[in-house]
């Protein structure tokens, strides 16, 4: 496996992993080809998910791709529609306003765009996903939410996320400072 990032190196000590979280793991620094190519592996996931016909290059956006195998190699039942990032936002149940280590975040952007990825921890001003076609690859990332902010020890309040035009979904911790790893149950 690719090493993580040291922030993140916590989650290889962490076991067992929520089944999700250990798949798309098992995948971090798995990349994009450059140019008109494709890599093998990404075109793969969709061959495997049934899905080879309508998606054919790794140019297309992959996040809801990455999470539909990460998803069924965990034994999870897929959304409809699971290419598209903004689908998810139907997969497994509605959470609580405190996500919790692999929960599946959604974001939306503008009208029809989206992204999808991980739950696994959060600083003062994002939460930390780990998801595919994040920089070209399957990474960590950390979606902010532009203009957006929350009080130390407040409660998130989604109506402020969709007046920015931004929403975050999950299923499944008060802000601070710093990094703050996810929980797990």
């Amino acid at each position: 496996m690719n090493p993580l990032p040291p922030a993140y190196r916590w989650l290889d000590d962490l076991q067992p992993l929520p089944k999700m979280v250990a798949e798309a793991r098992k995948l971090f620094g798995t990349v994009e080809a450059q140019g008109s190519a494709d890599n093998p592996v990404i075109l793969g996931w969709a061959k495997e998910l049934g899905l080879a016909k309508v998606y054919s290059h790794d140019e297309i956006p992959w996040c809801g791709l990455f999470a539909a195998i990460v998803a069924k190699r965990a034994g999870k039942a897929l959304p409809s529609q699971p290419l598209w990032a903004r689908s998810w936002v139907n997969f497994g149940k509605d959470g609580s306003a405190k996500p919790q280590l692999g929960d599946v975040l959604v974001f939306r952007r503008g009208e029809v765009s989206g992204h999808v990825g991980l739950y696994i921890g959060e600083d003062y001003g994002a939460f930390h996903v780990l998801g595919g076609n994040q920089s070209d690859g399957v990474t960590t990332r950390t979606p902010r939410f532009p203009g957006t902010t929350w009080p130390p020890r407040r409660p998130r309040c989604f109506a402020n996320m969709e007046q920015q035009n931004t929403k975050a979904t999950w299923t499944g911790t008060a802000l601070s400072s710093t990094l703050r790893p996810a929980r797990s149950f």
